[in-house]
């Protein structure tokens, strides 16, 4: 089975060429971007691709359009998409353009190896793979705050936000890196149903939103 990777974390991206080699895979590409990934879509036409959702420049969405991309222009190939955490919009656009050959699974699954395996070869036959949280979210209306939806960590960097901390001032109050505290930040942004325009501040509207809850 030939496979296209495509994930921005080096170390992810290395360890799961390794995985999927050491499982009799044919990792035929392994790329950082979105761009890449499609490029190598269409020169080598693997039977899958894995894909992160979020990936450069922005970190937000790149990844999951890229795969709706691929879903539209080479339906022959199937698509299983890494997430973080579970993005339930994500995961209706990519389930509302077809039900077959189609994975959505968090990372941490990534783990359990041969679960995670297995579930490459059922999306490559043309089966679904969906994590279990996913399918909990899918099946249950969501009535919250779109604040709700924030992880306890993404609730904080909000909370930092609203202080008005920038970035480096929350890297310093978390000890993380800059490019964790970037993700947070983007997270926030598409959970709270914030999109790009060219007139709106998305970072002042998410904390107008903190402060209203």
């Amino acid at each position: 089975m030939r496979i296209v990777i495509g994930e921005d974390s080096v170390l992810l991206r290395a360890g799961l060429a390794k995985l999927l080699a050491d499982g009799g895979f044919d990792v035929v590409a392994a790329v950082p971007d979105a761009e890449q990934l499609l490029r190598a879509v269409a020169e080598h036409r693997p039977d899958l691709a894995l894909i992160d959702v979020r990936m450069p420049p922005t970190h937000t969405d790149e990844g999951i359009r890229a795969a709706l991309v691929i879903r539209h222009q080479y339906p022959q190939v199937a698509v299983l998409v890494l997430s973080q955490y579970v993005e339930e919009r994500y995961a209706t656009d990519l389930l509302s353009v077809q039900t077959s050959g189609v994975g959505y699974l968090l990372k941490d699954r990534v783990a359990h190896v041969s679960e995670f395996l297995d579930a490459l070869r059922r999306v490559a036959a043309g089966g679904t793979a969906l994590d279990p949280e996913v399918v909990a979210q899918l099946l249950v209306r969501r009535r919250d705050d779109p604040i709700d939806r924030l992880t306890p960590r993404e609730t904080q960097v909000l909370r930092l936000m609203a202080e008005g901390r920038s970035n480096t001032g929350i890297v310093d109050a978390l000890r993380v890196s800059h490019s964790a505290v970037e993700k947070y930040v983007s997270s926030i942004l598409a959970k709270l149903d914030l999109p790009h325009t060219d007139t709106d501040h998305r970072r002042v509207l998410a904390v107008l939103k903190f402060l209203r809850t």
